[in-house]
């Protein structure tokens, strides 16, 4: 392993991947696992920071997430597909950098800003309710590229202030404890947050403008058709704005033979709206076949799917263990080293 740079990803099982996540995170993490030594964390403790009190979605969703990720090509030979929660070294090398970041700088922390005030409902207008699991999951996250020396770590601009808040505790352990952890580089994903069916900026579980990656050919082209397009299109002979249109924005995703075509005959007014839209849900639909029948092959052989994570997780344990151990030795407390 030494001879490559250790990524470390992970996503929160909260529900199936859609679109944006295929797009936005996992198409590159595919890509990723020829190269380097690949970690996928399924993040079920950070899950339970703002799903405390629905620890049955939490656990329900850690295999439906891990099926997704077989299924879009996830390759258990070249990436380790492990769970959070196996892993009580991060739970311990959490409680030791929560000594050396302030509740000050976690609260100026520009993601957890962000996520606080949109989680309203859970921890108040002003965060009265907020929590000390969820203020500190950045702390967490630290702990999680640490116990397994990541280097690089792939994410979207949007959590950029979640690397360097890790960088900034490995810093300060180094500095008080001797040189001990690597300080990570982030690997800014070169793809652009996928937008919702509504346009919305981002494409969301919890935003109602998503296409999973489990739904069926009736609910996709469903959404399909819900699609906005644009608006000053009235008529089927209009003149229109592809680049407005979200169903030209997703024919270029999945629509590879004809775009040029697509493009043209919307704005010459030659295109109607409806059936672009099902051009487009039909080749959504056939995008999205060899995914949907990988998943069907690890759903009817779920002992594999169970086995793949017990295995990862006992890897990603045993090299957890060994960075426990040069952690313990430079803090002094190996007692019975």
């Amino acid at each position: 392993m030494a001879d490559k740079n250790t990524i470390l990803t992970g996503i929160r099982p909260t529900g199936n991947l859609h679109l944006g996540h295929y797009f936005g995170a996992v198409g590159n993490w595919i890509k990723l696992q020829n190269e380097y030594n690949t970690f996928i964390e399924i993040a079920d403790v950070q899950a339970l920071t703002d799903n405390f009190n629905n620890p049955e979605k939490v656990r329900k969703n850690v295999r439906e997430l891990a099926l997704d990720l077989l299924a879009c090509g996830i390759d258990p030979k070249k990436a380790t597909l492990f769970v959070q929660s196996g892993i009580p070294e991060i739970a311990e090398l959490t409680v030791y950098y929560s000594n050396l970041v302030t509740v000050a700088r976690l609260q100026r922390n520009p993601t957890i800003k962000t996520e606080i005030s949109q989680k309203k409902e859970l921890f108040g207008n002003n965060g009265e309710s907020l929590t000390y699991g969820f203020l500190g999951y950045p702390v967490s996250q630290a702990a999680d590229i640490t116990a397994l020396g990541g280097t690089l770590i792939p994410v979207g601009d949007d959590q950029l202030p979640l690397i360097e808040q890790t960088r900034e505790i490995v810093r300060k352990f180094n500095s008080i404890y001797g040189e001990t952890l690597k300080e990570p580089e982030h690997f800014l994903s070169k793809i652009p947050r996928v937008k919702g069916l509504d346009g919305n900026e981002k494409m969301g579980k919890s935003l109602g403008n998503a296409i999973f990656l489990v739904d069926d050919d009736e609910t996709i082209t469903k959404k399909v058709m819900g699609a906005i397009t644009d608006k000053n299109k009235i008529r089927k002979d209009d003149k229109a704005n592809p680049d407005v249109c979200m169903v030209y924005y997703y024919h270029k995703l999945v629509s590879t033979e004809n775009l040029d075509t697509i493009c043209n005959e919307c704005k010459e007014g030659k295109r109607g709206c409806i059936n672009c839209k099902r051009e487009l849900a039909t080749n959504m639909i056939n995008y999205l076949k060899p995914i949907k029948e990988r998943r069907r092959y690890y759903e009817n052989n779920i002992s594999i799917v169970d086995e793949i994570l017990k295995n990862g997780t006992k890897v990603v344990k045993c090299e957890a263990e060994t960075t426990m151990k040069k952690v313990k030795k430079a803090m002094m407390i190996d007692y019975f080293e």
